[in-house]
């Protein structure tokens, strides 16, 4: 039969692996800091989301027709959709479209989900 000893000793031994263990997870921030300044420094290229887009024209009277970012464009477009009352009073999640925004979504609801597919296909590169 096993001493308390004995029994002891694998319980030592996995603390000082644990300990081994935090010993290089400290050491790893640091190095994990170098290539993110680098990246801040060499960041002269927009990511997918920040490059701008041009309006098609049915999409440029609601938003204007000089390029922007995607996110921007999104943004624009909710600013239009409250300034006119478009949401649907007992479900906010659909958008009754106007004229102009009937010409971008090509019906006459839409979700706000589909918002964003009919978006891009009026975002050109």
């Amino acid at each position: 039969m096993a001493t308390k000893t004995e029994k002891a000793a694998p319980k030592a031994a996995k603390t000082t692996k644990t300990a081994d263990k935090e010993a290089p997870a400290k050491a790893a921030p640091a190095k994990a800091a170098k290539p993110a300044a680098t990246k801040a420094a060499a960041g002269t290229k927009p990511n997918a989301l920040q490059q701008p887009l041009k309006p098609s024209s049915e999409l440029g009277a609601i938003v204007g027709t000089s390029p922007l970012p995607r996110g921007e464009v999104v943004s624009k477009v909710w600013e239009y959709i409250k300034k006119h009352d478009l949401q649907n009073p007992e479900n906010k999640r659909e958008i009754m479209a106007d004229d102009k925004l009937k010409k971008v979504f090509g019906k006459d609801k839409c979700s706000m989900f589909e918002m964003n597919k009919h978006l891009a296909a009026h975002l050109k590169a």
